[in-house]
């Protein structure tokens, strides 16, 4: 079944389109925040669609990011107790935020650059650090740094890779899904 074969197309094929850019931002935005899916997911589709923005865009997601970073670092300063503690436990994420205070205790600011280049969740040290009331400035220059290299590794990566990359992405691009999805259930079974 060739269901990520149409899956890649309408990606690539929505990539192009003028708003793009806006909707990968937002989604940056929403991914420091609260929102679970990582923003490279729509910033490597872009980059391929039009190589020559990738600079572009890696920059585009790293403002994005940073700024709903410090969104999260205030929210966990200000709202921790009220608002955002029931959440992590309603969505069972209250386990992740303890990983994320000791952490914090253990490294410092090493935490934020790594959980900001990392596909750890960037959203769970955000609050942590608001919430711990972190120095912001060495908060927000771990978080544009970890980011930043992130997310220019991302771009560049694709970018270098072009038409080679595509064409070889577009050939496997069904058995990657398929094994992906296989990797994900035998994951829920093991870890159930």
């Amino acid at each position: 079944m060739k269901i990520f074969s149409s899956l890649y197309n309408w990606t690539i094929k929505w990539a192009q389109h003028k708003f793009a850019p806006a909707v990968l931002s937002i989604l940056t935005f929403a991914e420091s925040v609260f929102f679970p899916i990582p923003p490279d997911v729509l910033l490597a589709p872009m980059v391929l669609a039009k190589p020559h923005t990738a600079w572009r865009l890696a920059t585009i997601t790293t403002i994005s990011s940073v700024i709903g970073g410090v969104v999260g670092y205030f929210l966990g300063y200000m709202l921790f107790e009220p608002l955002i503690q029931p959440l992590l436990i309603e969505f069972n994420y209250m386990d992740k935020f303890e990983h994320a205070m000791a952490w914090f205790e253990q490294y410092g600011v090493w935490v934020v650059f790594l959980a900001g280049f990392s596909p750890i969740p960037y959203k769970v040290f955000t609050l942590s650090a608001g919430f711990l009331q972190m120095m912001f400035i060495p908060f927000l220059i771990a978080s544009a740094v970890g980011r930043g290299m992130r997310f220019f590794l991302v771009a560049g990566l694709i970018a270098w890779g072009g038409p080679r990359m595509e064409a070889r992405l577009r050939q496997s691009i069904d058995a990657i899904g398929w094994g992906l999805v296989a990797l994900i259930v035998i994951l829920y079974f093991l870890l159930r």
